[in-house]
């Protein structure tokens, strides 16, 4: 078996690991991201679009934000439809001037791995995270099987960032953690069409059919999504289904039909929050979905994650270069104050948004929430802090 040193062993080439890595390497702490898919695979792999404020700062100050700069769309505000009726919540007027950047998750990642590998810096593709031991000890390791053979990388330190089925999240003792979970009666049926958007900016639907989304990811990409029953199936929807429904949620009389074209890419999603604490088990720090998953109706999943990455970066730098044990003693306290903030706000969009099928009262509620949202200045303005810079609050 091979063996490897490194301080920091990342587990994860998504979005989370690949930041840290970077924020890693800029203040001088080597480390090694493992990723058990190919990089074809993490830089096609379609996932959240809508940049926080904050966090497209972050992106941009590790060196990582020039295209985004370049080619991410920039959203004032957000549209909200129901009854037919459209809208308009003016983010930066009530956030202070800050609004979203529309970017695609999958595009940082390619930004982040093209960053990674003109500087040399160790990433291993194809490469299955089969253990991780000691980590209660001085120095943890994990043993991973690549297209080289089987390795063994020391370290001080291992940043599980390999989402909720990866094997940093199996390694925490049950007896130790807390698992907050909830799972809602609903999908997502989400697409990516080759349709020129209709709207400059994200639409928020609530339809008695279920809910919709109209979002975009450049100027010739549309990113669209149905609320659909949890047990769905895909092969159910042909692509005629898809825009039939897609217009009779979202229209309104001033845009009866919306932009259609050939659907490049097609997924169902399940709905559902998890929250695991503490994020830390001795020498095992997670990070971004391995820790904690939220609704995308808030936006906030990727959001979440590369915050954890900037306290989590700040906190081994300090402990690997000061010999300062309290930011990582912090860190998951830190960090879950903010994820429940964003689970808080991505459940409050999610009931919203959502008809409930077999409640009518609920469905009342939803109703008045959704008027006030858009209605109450103080309720807007709640919701557009929120939904652009939640870091911030």
């Amino acid at each position: 078996m091979k063996e490897l040193r490194t301080r920091v062993a990342i587990v994860g080439a998504g979005p989370a690991g690949l930041l840290l890595g970077q924020l890693l390497e800029r203040d001088g702490i080597d480390n090694i991201v493992m990723e058990h898919r190919s990089r074809e695979y993490v830089e096609r792999r379609v996932r959240a679009g809508v940049i926080e404020y904050g966090i497209a700062n972050l992106i941009e100050e590790a060196g990582a934000g020039e295209r985004m700069r370049r080619d991410g769309l920039v959203h004032h505000g957000v549209e909200f439809r129901f009854e037919r009726n459209s809208y308009r919540v003016a983010l930066s007027e009530l956030a202070d001037g800050r609004a979203i950047t529309v970017y695609g998750q999958q595009e940082v990642v390619k930004d982040l791995v093209a960053l990674r590998l003109e500087r040399g810096s160790p990433i291993m593709f194809d490469t299955e995270v089969t253990a991780l031991d000691g980590l209660a000890s001085d120095a943890p390791s994990v043993q991973a099987q690549g297209p080289e053979g089987d390795v063994r990388i020391i370290c001080d330190y291992v940043a599980g960032c390999d989402g909720s089925f990866g094997v940093s999240n199996r390694a925490l003792p049950t007896s130790s953690v807390r698992r907050y979970e909830r799972t809602y009666p609903f999908s997502w049926l989400g697409i990516l069409a080759e349709a020129p958007p209709r709207t400059e900016e994200l639409i928020y639907c609530r339809h008695a059919n279920g809910f919709a989304l109209y979002s975009m990811r450049s100027p010739t990409l549309s990113r669209l999504y149905l609320g659909v029953a949890p047990d769905e199936r895909l092969e159910n929807w042909s692509d005629g289904r898809i825009w039939e429904e897609l217009n009779a949620r979202l229209a309104t009389d001033e845009m009866p039909e919306i932009s259609q074209g050939p659907i490049v890419e097609r997924g169902i999603t399940a709905m559902r929050s998890i929250v695991i604490a503490p994020m830390r088990h001795g020498r095992l720090l997670l990070a971004g979905d391995a820790a904690h998953i939220v609704p995308p109706t808030g936006a906030k999943g990727m959001n979440l994650a590369l915050a954890d990455v900037r306290l989590l970066a700040q906190a081994l730098v300090a402990r690997l270069k000061e010999h300062d044990d309290s930011l990582l003693d912090s860190y998951s306290n830190t960090c879950l104050e903010r994820v429940w903030r964003g689970e808080e706000f991505s459940n409050y969009m999610t009931q919203m948004l959502h008809p409930n099928p077999h409640d009518d009262f609920e469905n009342g509620v939803q109703m008045a929430r959704l008027r006030q949202a858009v209605t109450s200045r103080e309720a807007t303005t709640v919701l557009s802090r929120n939904y652009v810079d939640l870091n911030s609050l």
